[in-house]
């Protein structure tokens, strides 16, 4: 039943690192936590636990991912696409730029939609 969205298009994936390096240990743990709650509100439907509590901890759990998503994504436009246009300026390649910002735009879509 899960969703699995292409990661890249036709393109090879960039080489890193990548702008969430810094940040790394701080998204797995965040990650880990709502991993956890996950499981929790797995363990609370085996039991039958009343359904306001249950969304209650899936709100939560969202909330969670989606800040872990706003800060890769904030690391990815503050490393990716400012590299990617330092490279199309020296370059004089302004596809290389677009090229990151599409991927951004697409990401912010995909985030607005889930």
């Amino acid at each position: 039943m899960g969703v699995y969205l292409e990661t890249m298009s036709n393109e090879e994936e960039p080489a890193g690192p990548y702008g969430y390096s810094e940040q790394k240990q701080a998204y797995l743990r965040r990650l880990k936590r709502a991993e956890g709650q996950v499981r929790g509100i797995a363990r609370m439907v085996e039991e039958d636990k009343y359904c306001i509590d249950i969304l209650t901890q899936m709100a939560a759990v969202n909330k969670a991912l989606h800040a872990v998503s706003i800060g890769l994504l904030e690391d990815h436009i503050a490393h990716c696409v400012v590299n990617a246009a330092h490279e199309s300026q020296s370059s004089g390649n302004p596809e290389i730029v677009s090229g990151k910002v599409s991927e951004a735009t697409a990401a912010i879509s995909r985030l607005l939609r889930s």
